[in-house]
């Protein structure tokens, strides 16, 4: 294997290489959205400062957020990855698939599990939410709820989906962006470097899967995130397939933005943002249901043969399964 992601390349440089490209992702993203904003939408880029600090009085603040949402994630997350891959000289396949690409049977039992696991999810997401911290903790938990408050307008802000148009576009940014790229980088890149470090897949597993919980900035759904983080991590270290977690993520992501066009167009009468916990016996379904999924879809990856143009430090990864 060539270039600086290397067997004697320290993880910790590596990963400070890939902070390095998506923050120039971050800038590259930033100048387009100057160019396109006006081109698009017709917003002058004189107008964005305050459109941007009170977006809520603003009626074409959506598409604007919506735009830079999806070039930010676009540009730090997928096109900065990929440059530093590319630039490592490491062929990008090989490095981020192992494994041979599953059956689309079971690709689609991978996308699937994260919709059935969601009932058995909504119990941990009613305690993350109404968790009260201790008193030294005080200034903490106001920070966060004041931030969680602020973040829940943005979405609210965003998250108009009641045409076709804008569903198509919200499952584009919210969902195929973010699907592609978070899972290129906390899984194809952050939890195969930490693993290198640590030598252990398991800590690679749940250390990526705090830092993608951490970076959305949201304490009081941070539990049920890294619960989901690892779940996206085991489906990728079980398959050695990229595509696997992608394809999960992009059901958790998707499912939510439908279920918000199938609400907001009046279709059902669900609150699909609700903290509340399901039924207990939906729950309890669910739970017994995405655990014989889990198992199956693990004993069905074990059977997956290993690429034989795969790196070299795949063979470390699974030892360590």
């Amino acid at each position: 294997m060539k270039g600086f992601i290397s067997e004697d390349r320290h993880p910790l440089l590596v990963l400070l290489l890939l902070l390095a490209f998506m923050l120039g992702g971050y800038f590259v993203a930033s100048f387009l959205y100057l160019v396109l904003v006006n081109a698009v939408l017709g917003i002058e880029v004189m107008d964005l400062t305050n459109l941007l600090a009170n977006p809520t009085e603003h009626p074409e603040a959506a598409d604007a957020l919506l735009l830079f949402q999806g070039l930010v994630q676009f540009c730090s997350f997928v096109l900065g990855p990929l440059l530093m891959l590319r630039l490592a000289g490491v062929n990008i396949d090989h490095y981020l698939n192992w494994k041979k690409l599953p059956l689309p049977t079971i690709l689609l039992l991978a996308g699937f599990l994260v919709v059935f696991i969601m009932p058995a999810n909504s119990l941990i997401i009613n305690w993350n939410a109404e968790l009260s911290l201790p008193d030294f903790m005080k200034g903490f938990e106001e920070w966060a709820r004041a931030k969680e408050d602020e973040l829940a307008e943005l979405t609210k802000l965003i998250a108009n989906f009641g045409t076709f148009p804008r569903l198509l576009m919200g499952l584009l940014v919210i969902a195929v962006i973010p699907a592609i790229g978070e899972e290129l980088v906390f899984r194809g890149i952050l939890q195969r470097q930490v693993h290198r470090w640590s030598g252990n897949a398991h800590v690679a597993v749940w250390v990526a899967a705090i830092i993608f919980s951490a970076i959305h900035v949201q304490f009081f759904g941070f539990v049920p995130r890294v619960l989901l983080g690892a779940l996206f991590g085991y489906l990728y270290l079980w398959s050695g397939n990229i595509w696997v977690p992608i394809v999960a993520h992009f059901f958790n992501n998707g499912f939510t933005v439908f279920l918000l066009y199938l609400q907001q167009t009046g279709a059902i009468d669900f609150n699909v943002e609700s903290t509340e916990p399901m039924p207990i016996m939906t729950i309890l379904i669910s739970a017994v249901l995405s655990a014989a999924l889990i198992y199956y879809l693990y004993k069905q990856f074990m059977l997956t043969p290993t690429r034989p143009e795969s790196i070299a430090e795949a063979a470390d990864e699974r030892r360590n399964q």
